[in-house]
């Protein structure tokens, strides 16, 4: 009778383990379930993957959408004289919604992420062009208090998650400060491209061929040096927003001013159609980590 009564107990102990575990185990996945939405993917890598990878064909569309950025930017401030202030009212109002859309999506979204990209430097254009020329402090200033701004958002990004490093946007929380970084690196790049091609004199194209020449640089620190990837792709982000910005001024300024004297909404509507082909066209993988 004792050892049947052991036995029973042994068993008993087991089960009643057994049930803990089980209860365990349900509780972790209900942890798991309330931190990422219902049909979000589990895994890390899975987690990271909406945002697309860094290929060459990233940073031609890169490029296109900073364009575009500062070309509809003017359209809407300028060619539609509603000025800085409420073009950057509207702007930031846009992306505002597509950064909520798109961290709340499960899954890479090349149309939503681009879209939401665009929406970065239509904003960043007008909100540059209000603080160097609607406040006065000029391009230089200008540049200075954008670079404050994007130092404050690296800050409080560390500050806050414990890394600044683009592979650890892995939570709603991270990746708004992705996208805030994002913005203020438009912005900054915006008054840079202003400054180089205005007051250091050089010209739009000179400016281009300026900025390009720091991308090869950057390039070349990527292929043949182990300068930390994070840096390098911050550093070849916010540059290639001022030769957006050149490359746009110098397809819409007029002929004196060394431009092209485009329309700036033909010129934003041709830069649109390409961007759209470009996503259509050719495969726009999710990278497997975040960049």
């Amino acid at each position: 009778m004792d050892t049947l009564n052991n036995q029973s107990g042994t068993i008993y102990a087991e089960v009643t383990n057994m049930n803990e575990s089980s209860s365990g185990d349900m509780n972790l996945k209900a942890t798991v379930m309330d931190y990422y939405p219902a049909n979000q993917a589990k895994t890390g890598e899975e987690v990271l993957a909406k945002v697309p990878a860094v290929t060459f064909l990233f940073w031609i569309v890169k490029i296109a959408a900073t364009t575009l950025g500062e070309t509809g930017g003017d359209a809407v401030s300028m060619s539609m004289n509603l000025g800085y202030l409420v073009g950057t009212a509207i702007f930031a109002a846009i992306f505002i919604g597509l950064a909520v859309a798109q961290i709340r999506v499960t899954t890479f979204n090349p149309y939503l992420y681009w879209l939401t990209i665009i929406a970065t430097t239509t904003v960043g254009t007008t909100m540059a062009d209000f603080a160097d020329r609607s406040l006065g402090i000029g391009y230089a200033g200008g540049s200075l208090f954008l670079l404050t701004l994007l130092l404050m958002s690296l800050f409080v990004w560390y500050r806050t998650m414990g890394s600044i490093s683009v592979e650890t946007v892995n939570s709603p929380k991270t990746e708004m400060f992705y996208w805030i970084t994002i913005m203020f690196s438009q912005t900054l790049g915006t008054a840079l491209g202003d400054w180089t091609a205005d007051t250091a004199g050089i010209g739009y194209t000179g400016g281009a061929l300026v900025f390009g020449a720091l991308l090869a640089v950057v390039a070349a620190g990527f292929f043949f040096t182990k300068i930390s990837r994070t840096l390098l792709f911050w550093a070849a982000f916010i540059l290639t927003r001022p030769l957006g910005a050149t490359l746009g001024d110098f397809l819409d300024k007029p002929l004196s001013s060394g431009g092209l004297a485009l329309s700036r909404f033909a010129a934003s509507g041709v830069l649109l159609v390409f961007i759209g082909g470009a996503i259509v066209l050719f495969k726009h993988r999710a990278a497997t980590k975040a960049h």
